[in-house]
């Protein structure tokens, strides 16, 4: 790629990922010497009103990297006012950059048809990218109707549905342990394995996020492709390589056999919450109806949990459990394998011994492996034992590993057409089921932690 064109160059994606990922990889001389960086919005900006707001966005969200390379993006950066749905719009926002150019959407998901469509009107250079955020669609027709279009103007190589969770590194640690360390390997199937719980709690609000939350939700915006993600690389056969083609066909095989849930089991197996007023620390919380731009009518949930069943050879009767949530009084983000207890305990102690339990912990990055040895006092009493590891820090943060990687044309941790339409054949009946009442919206107040509710 030769140019980078950030379209919705002024929203909070923009400013709190996309420009502090290029200023980390300035600093890692991780760009050629000529490309170029152009940014397209609706906001009416010269050059210098555009370099002041992205400067204040680097302040604030990459203040640890070196204020050199931050200027060194600000200087190669310029900003042309455009309605990314006008074909002659976009035709004239990118008539002066050389090709081939890389498409980054960072627009709400409402308007990726519709710019889409303008590129493929407007004409898109040969070789070019187009880069789309999650979430991809809103349920599986709409997806299906998004990469039909996608089809008509790109070929799927040149496709990147970005998940920037696939980029941390504790995420492709999961690959790691499994694939190229014998001792985990056997054991992981549902002979040995209890239960899977994938979970993301944090202590976060809307952070002005309201008119795409909103309108979103904790099932959408987290479960639908984070998680189950995630889950994916849990539960997937070993593939042949880790090249893109079969990574994903590991991934969907996962997800085709994930079962859709009945409105019954809807009702039994998943949880639905929003957020009431409270406090996290020191921080007093206004109830979620009550944040700028949310519509109370909505019902949106900020807190979703349900449990999957993949019905294959491997994972029959396992269950996998996924949660989310906002505004909650601890951050907790792990991937938690649980193992089976032994099938007959010699040890005569009262307790039941502690499971099992292997954990990758995300953010920050760390490995532990729960077991029971023989305590410091009699020799035939078990004691919880607890082997864990931190990870070195990665070299490029998730954003711009990814960033770097749609530069490279390496859709390894992107998101394959099929993969986001599997993901919505999963999620569509749950939604379906709770627009019907099948499972009623809870509340919870701000500060809470998950397992109290």
């Amino acid at each position: 790629m030769t140019s980078l064109v950030i379209f919705g160059a002024t929203g909070d994606l923009a400013g709190r990922y996309l420009l502090p990922s290029l200023a980390r990889l300035t600093a890692a001389r991780s760009w050629p010497p000529a490309f170029r960086v152009r940014g397209v919005g609706r906001e009416p900006l010269d050059n210098e009103q555009f370099r002041k707001h992205a400067g204040e966005r680097l302040d604030r969200h990459a203040a640890d990297v070196p204020i050199d390379a931050r200027h060194e993006v600000l200087n190669q950066i310029d900003y042309v006012v455009a309605d990314v749905t006008d074909p002659a719009a976009v035709a004239a926002s990118i008539r002066d950059l050389p090709t081939p150019i890389a498409f980054y959407l960072a627009l709400p998901p409402s308007l990726f048809a519709t710019t889409v469509t303008a590129l493929a009107q407007a004409g898109i250079p040969p070789k070019s990218r187009i880069v789309l955020e999650k979430p991809f669609g809103s349920n599986e027709n709409s997806a299906q109707e998004l990469n039909r279009l996608l089809a008509e103007v790109a070929t799927e190589d040149s496709i990147f549905r970005v998940d920037h969770f696939l980029a941390k590194q504790t995420v492709q640690n999961v690959l790691g342990l499994r694939f190229a360390n014998r001792i985990f390997e056997p054991l992981w199937n549902a002979q040995h394995v209890h239960s899977v719980d994938i979970v993301w709690d944090e202590p976060l609000t809307l952070e002005g996020r309201a008119s795409y939350y909103d309108r979103a939700g904790a099932l959408r915006d987290m479960l639908q492709n984070h998680l189950l993600q995630l889950l994916c690389l849990v539960a997937m056969e070993p593939p042949r390589t880790l090249t893109s083609r079969d990574l994903h066909d590991r991934k969907v095989d996962v997800l085709r056999a994930v079962r859709a849930l009945t409105p019954e089991e809807v009702s039994r197996h998943t949880t639905r919450a929003r957020y009431t007023a409270g406090r996290i620390g020191d921080r007093v919380v206004p109830d979620y109806t009550a944040e700028p731009g949310v519509d109370p009518t909505r019902e949106t949930e900020t807190f979703a949990a349900m449990t999957c069943w993949i019905d294959n050879w491997r994972w029959t009767g396992v269950p996998f459990k996924l949660r989310s949530g906002k505004a909650l009084g601890a951050r907790r983000s792990h991937i938690a394998v649980r193992f089976r207890d032994v099938p007959h305990l010699v040890f005569g102690q009262h307790e039941e011994p502690a499971p099992n339990v292997l954990r990758f912990m995300i953010d920050p990055d760390r490995i532990e492996l729960s077991m029971n040895l023989n305590g410091a006092g009699d020799p035939f009493d078990l004691e919880p034992a607890c082997l864990d590891t931190d990870l070195a820090p990665q070299t490029l943060p998730a954003y711009s590993r990814l960033l770097l990687d749609i530069l490279e044309g390496d859709a390894t941790l992107s998101i394959r057409g099929d993969e986001a339409e599997e993901a919505w054949r999963i999620m569509d009946p749950v939604l379906a089921a709770w627009a019907a009442g099948a499972a009623p919206l809870r509340e919870y107040p701000a500060g809470s932690l998950a397992n109290d509710f």
